[in-house]
């Protein structure tokens, strides 16, 4: 009997331990939370400073800009959000695909990994300026005639591509046209016509 007393006295005493332990942690949560939020109501709303800007000039496809960009900017975005350039088109955006690829002084470049600033005052060349008026590039005239796609996402990046690749005097056979153009991946497998494309365009270029 004694046994039964001293256990059920010890199960109210642990009861009684227990519900004080979690009042006192309700107590002290509220405690800590009430000054909180008042602190919180008298900082306010958290306000970021605006982002510093920075004004560059590139000549996009011949014509002269003024543009006031965040620094960070790649020069994809810039292109297709900023200018309406929307050509180059925005693949893997880790410079692993060449569907971004555009000239920048005559040189091809992935625009999704090269920043806007670095080309202030230079000449920067994407697929739409590359035909004149309605007469079309050499290159791109090659790519319609040989089916050098398919879905056409790629193409832009392809075609400035490849007239870089013609330009750096990389076309004279197929496998380096491959080779030189390994940079820019066509998920539909249209590699046999765009090394004929290629071979085509170079020769009406006077680099074949």
């Amino acid at each position: 009997m004694s046994e039964h007393k001293d256990t059920h006295e010890d199960a109210a005493a642990f009861a009684l331990s227990r519900r004080t332990a979690i009042g006192l942690a309700a107590g002290a949560a509220v405690a800590v939370s009430v000054p909180a939020q008042e602190a919180a109501a008298q900082v306010g709303p958290l306000r970021v400073k605006p982002a510093q800007t920075l004004t560059i000039r590139p000549a996009i496809n011949g014509r002269r800009m003024t543009v006031e960009i965040d620094p960070r900017t790649s020069l994809l975005d810039l292109l297709r959000e900023r200018l309406g350039l929307t050509g180059a088109k925005k693949g893997c955006d880790h410079g692993q695909c060449g569907a971004c690829t555009v000239h920048v002084d005559g040189h091809r470049v992935v625009s999704c990994l090269t920043l806007a600033a670095k080309t202030d005052g230079k000449q920067v060349r994407t697929i739409e300026g590359l035909s004149r008026g309605n007469t079309l590039h050499p290159m791109q005239q090659a790519f319609i005639d040989h089916d050098a796609l398919q879905c056409g996402y790629c193409t832009p990046g392809q075609i400035m591509a490849a007239v870089a690749c013609v330009a750096e005097g990389h076309a004279t056979d197929r496998a380096t046209i491959r080779e030189y153009m390994s940079g820019n991946i066509c998920r539909c497998g249209a590699y046999p016509g765009i090394v004929a494309a290629i071979e085509d365009a170079a020769a009406k270029m006077g680099r074949g």
